[in-house]
């Protein structure tokens, strides 16, 4: 599975093929700063993301999740400022 850093954060970001198709969706983790580095600490569990939506490569399931990520992230750090 591909892996991203961005900031304190690990993306984990994947395309998954579908059940007896031929599309592929996307899947994305984020996980946040942790005080032991042999634990993880999950801020946003793996799941599914754009579930409106197939795509049909890996590839192209992969930079999906990834950008969705990287909005999740990004949308995080601007509603931090507003505190």
């Amino acid at each position: 599975m591909p892996t991203e850093h961005m900031g304190d954060y690990d993306i984990e970001y994947s395309g998954v093929r579908v059940i007896g198709g031929e599309e592929w969706v996307a899947n994305v983790a984020i996980f946040g700063p942790s005080h032991n580095p042999m634990h993880r600490n999950p801020v946003f569990p793996s799941q599914r993301v754009l579930a409106d939506q197939t795509f049909g490569d890996e590839k192209s399931a992969e930079q999906g999740a990834l950008q969705v990520a990287h909005e999740l992230l990004e949308c995080s750090r601007h509603a931090g400022r507003h505190h």
